[in-house]
């Protein structure tokens, strides 16, 4: 049976078996001081009828001032960010990563390109602009009270109770899954610590806990081990995470925007994992010889004061974090014409793409783009502008074709669409 686990990182799952006497001391003592008897440094409450079931406590309480102020000067200290506003050039990367912004059911972006480009400065920059989200104060996986197909099973549980929890507004978190993590690290495992010191199960939630509802960023994504891209098609195929190991089973949502980039000279990736990025952008290096002069002068300005600079552009990033704000509420009235969603999956027809995966991210690409324009039709330009980023990726390859994938789709376009 699955567990999910309450607010702290390690929360307390106490599962109930039938009693038996324990002989070890430490156990014993334990056992007086708190109630429970002990097998094997496992603390367990006896259940009724004997059947193996767990207990969850919800102790989210609402988060107090002085707890506030912390957060707010944390934020103050953290390592200054480059702003997005200052990227110079990379518009097909920057509007990949705006859309899926808007709506992240999109389904994150593949970056590729040649090695500083500014990939993954893009990517982090990106911080600034996310919006807020609702969660359940104190829960480790960010459940959204509104949506039960994002809340934890204790949550849930809590409001088919009918108790009130208490919910708090938090920006939307972005994740960087380092290439040598663990898989203890990114699924979660055991609480080690709790389970000798207290003796009880506790679940320590992973990376793939704190990025629900928020981004999850892997550098040269590429290069990552099979068994750590074996666990994200897994989360990124059903939207849960499940881990069974040391006697447990939990299960958690994991519902992330999946944004990878890399270097396509180092290796190529997954095609299983290839297809679970919505979106995929590439970047080139810039050629023109006073963009790359106005570049480097906009960098060393950022190294030699990063505060200064970054209040340089404070009005230009306003103005785009609320121009991705009123995107978002006007997301859901966007329509779409039938017909051009006839020629949108007569293009992927025609280029022989696997599954359905293309028209419907296509689909919502165009809806989130026609948003950001401040309009609430899609028009066939929106979708000539994102339809190659979002099938390049997805067409089968052909070792003896030289022209690239992204010219293709654009012709069968034009071809459909005239």
């Amino acid at each position: 049976m699955a567990g999910l686990l309450g607010p702290s990182p390690a929360a307390l799952l106490t599962s109930t078996l039938p009693c038996t006497s324990s002989s070890n001391s430490k156990a014993s003592f334990l056992s007086s001081t708190t109630g429970k008897k002990f097998y094997g440094g496992i603390g367990i409450l006896p259940s009724k009828k004997g059947r193996s079931h767990f207990h969850v406590a919800n102790v989210a309480t609402e988060a107090t001032p002085t707890e506030k102020a912390q957060r707010v000067a944390a934020k103050g200290n953290q390592r200054p960010v480059y702003p997005f506003a200052a990227i110079v050039g990379q518009d097909e990367m920057k509007l990949c990563l705006l859309l899926n912004v808007i709506d992240p059911k999109i389904g994150g972006v593949m970056i590729m390109g040649d090695r500083g480009t500014g990939k993954s400065t893009t990517v982090r920059s990106l911080v600034d602009l996310l919006p807020e989200i609702k969660v359940v104060y104190g829960d480790p996986f960010n459940s959204d009270p509104e949506d039960p197909e994002s809340m934890g099973m204790e949550v849930r549980e809590s409001i088919l109770r009918g108790e009130e929890l208490p919910v708090a507004t938090t920006k939307i978190t972005m994740v960087d899954l380092p290439l040598g993590a663990t898989e203890d690290r990114v699924c979660g495992t055991i609480d080690i610590e709790k389970a000798l010191t207290e003796g009880v199960k506790a679940f320590e939630p992973g990376l793939l806990a704190k990025a629900n509802r928020g981004i999850l960023y892997v550098d040269e994504v590429n290069l990552l081990d099979d068994h750590l891209v074996d666990v994200l098609l897994d989360s990124a195929a059903s939207g849960w995470n499940t881990v069974e190991r040391e006697g447990i089973s939990i299960s958690h949502p994991a519902r992330f925007i999946l944004i990878g980039s890399g270097n396509p000279e180092e290796g190529e990736l997954r095609p299983q994992l290839l297809d679970r990025f919505g979106m995929h952008a590439q970047v080139g290096t810039v050629r023109d010889a006073e963009l790359r002069v106005k570049i480097v002068e906009e960098r060393a300005r950022f190294d030699q004061n990063p505060k200064e600079f970054r209040t340089t552009y404070e009005e230009e990033q306003q103005k785009l974090q609320d121009q991705i704000d009123s995107a978002r509420s006007a997301l859901s009235s966007v329509q779409i014409d039938r017909e051009l969603r006839v020629k949108i999956s007569k293009v992927c027809a025609e280029l022989n793409v696997d599954g359905l995966r293309g028209d419907i991210v296509t689909n919502r690409a165009a809806k989130a783009l026609a948003a950001l324009k401040g309009r609430d039709t899609v028009s066939a330009e929106d979708i000539a502008t994102v339809i190659p980023n979002c099938l390049r990726h997805r067409l089968r390859k052909d070792p003896l074709e030289s022209i690239d994938s992204g010219l293709l789709v654009i012709e069968k376009f034009y071809e459909v669409f005239s």
